[in-house]
């Protein structure tokens, strides 16, 4: 497989073409943002766990039933993976009260939900990812009814095999976003990525936050928090 021009850079990875026209190599940065890009700054190391991370989790998604774009691990930073069409739709879904949730809903952080509550954000970053439903999603034409379901269907099996691997890791997971690709011939797969930048991960026994909120909200140790989440799934 041959690495070739550079087809996109967004914030937190890079993604080039390959000489297979299904398959493009995501690399991953160490670039950190917050607030929709308003805050930036570096986060050493957090490619290569965000990566190697990401790799493991697909691995037991795919081993539990769950189709994701994960071809083939290439080096710390970079994956060779199925080229898709993503579907403009950030799929959140929440456990425990915390974030925007909780200055939206007036819920103080820490809470638990009654049932995990899974969000769609319209994917569009001039718009600052507005909150949207699925009527919307259907009504602007992001996604089918039946695309809907499938994602739906999948996200609420990732949050169930998240929710036990990450306690069995010693951590709660409190919420966490991710994002679906469309193949050539329309099949629904997970893409992107799940590491400490997309997932609120806190210690289950003092709360200790784990994840992008310590950059977000400068409470420090933001690297020590990134490696931590590592070691913790044994992966170091």
């Amino acid at each position: 497989m041959k690495k070739m021009e550079q087809l996109y850079e967004g914030k937190a990875k890079k993604v080039f073409a390959t000489d297979d026209p299904a398959i493009v190599i995501v690399d991953y940065k160490d670039d950190a943002t917050a607030f929709n890009g308003v805050k930036k700054g570096t986060i050493v190391g957090k490619g290569a766990i965000n990566n190697r991370m990401t790799n493991h989790v697909f691995r037991l998604f795919e081993e539990q039933g769950i189709p994701t774009h994960l071809v083939e691990e290439l080096s710390d930073r970079e994956t060779a993976v199925k080229k898709v069409e993503i579907v403009p739709l950030e799929v959140i879904v929440r456990n425990v009260a915390a974030g925007s949730f909780s200055k939206r809903m007036g819920v103080e952080e820490g809470r638990a939900l009654l049932c995990p509550i899974i969000e769609f954000s319209y994917k569009n970053d001039d718009l600052g990812d507005p909150f949207i439903n699925d009527d919307y999603a259907l009504a602007l034409g992001l996604a089918t009814a039946e695309e809907i379901d499938t994602i739906k269907n999948y996200t609420r099996k990732i949050n169930e095999i998240m929710k036990e691997y990450f306690r069995n890791a010693g951590m709660k997971l409190i919420d966490f976003k991710i994002e679906f690709g469309r193949l050539p011939d329309g099949t629904i797969i997970l893409a992107d990525e799940v590491s400490p930048d997309t997932c609120r991960l806190w210690d289950v026994n003092t709360n200790e936050k784990l994840d992008k909120d310590r950059f977000r909200r400068d409470l420090g140790n933001v690297e020590e928090a990134y490696n931590e989440v590592f070691r913790r799934l044994g992966l170091d």
